[in-house]
């Protein structure tokens, strides 16, 4: 697709008619559906042992994340919002994202080879706080919704969704390079890796509050 096709958001143009696609089945749609599909993948990819496995499952995941990227802006761009995208868009993003985390977890190596079995239990800590979170402001948009109130996300909620998947590229690059090479530098993408791991946390706590507190009004009603 051109960037010229994007940035034409004329119902009129080639792109237009190939994006809007037969009922709700229309590009984004099936950009979010893909998404879904390569997240099966994903962990394949990171469980099968072979050479440059975890650098496959990184390939897999920077392309459902660049489709999280293009559904939603072609869907407003080209008015192609539809109710099935605003359903399955949230779901695909969380899962993918959790997916990777949990599966990171089920690797020791990627937390205690520097720092130690208390790294494992604070990497644990932190994936639950984002859960509790994701479930936390999950209940309250439902709230919301049936209040009719619409909450807009915040800029520390996308601060938090780009601290996160930073987070497992960085973690996915160490683990695919430490199958070639040790030392420092490996001990400092670790080392980066997991620091972006606890300011996902902080920033997932945050976001949170921020959600809640501003739009308490909902859980006056």
């Amino acid at each position: 697709m051109s960037e010229k096709d994007l940035n034409n958001g004329g119902n009129d143009s080639k792109f237009y008619k190939i994006a809007a696609g037969k009922g709700v089945m229309n590009l984004p749609n099936k950009l979010t559906i893909a998404r879904m599909v390569m997240i099966p993948l994903f962990v394949l990819f990171f469980y099968l042992q072979f050479t440059a496995h975890y650098f496959v499952a990184l390939a897999v995941f920077g392309l459902a994340s660049l489709t999280d990227l293009l559904d939603g802006r072609i869907a407003r761009k080209y008015n192609l919002v539809t109710n099935l995208g605003k359903f399955l868009d949230p779901i695909a993003d969380k899962v993918l994202v959790s997916s990777a985390l949990i599966v990171l977890l089920t690797v020791n190596s990627f937390f205690t080879m520097y720092l130690g079995e208390w790294a494992m239990i604070a990497g644990g800590c932190c994936v639950a706080v984002i859960f509790a979170r994701e479930l936390i402001v999950s209940g309250f948009r439902m709230v919301a919704a049936d209040a009719g109130v619409v909450i807009a996300a915040d800029k520390v909620g996308k601060y938090k969704t780009v601290a996160q998947d930073t987070t497992v590229i960085i973690m996915l690059l160490y683990g695919g390079f430490e199958e070639f090479f040790d030392g420092v530098a490996m001990q400092v993408l670790n080392y980066i890796g997991l620091a972006f791991l606890a300011l996902a946390a902080i920033l997932t706590i945050i976001s949170g509050i921020n959600y809640i507190v501003k739009n308490i009004s909902v859980l006056k009603a």
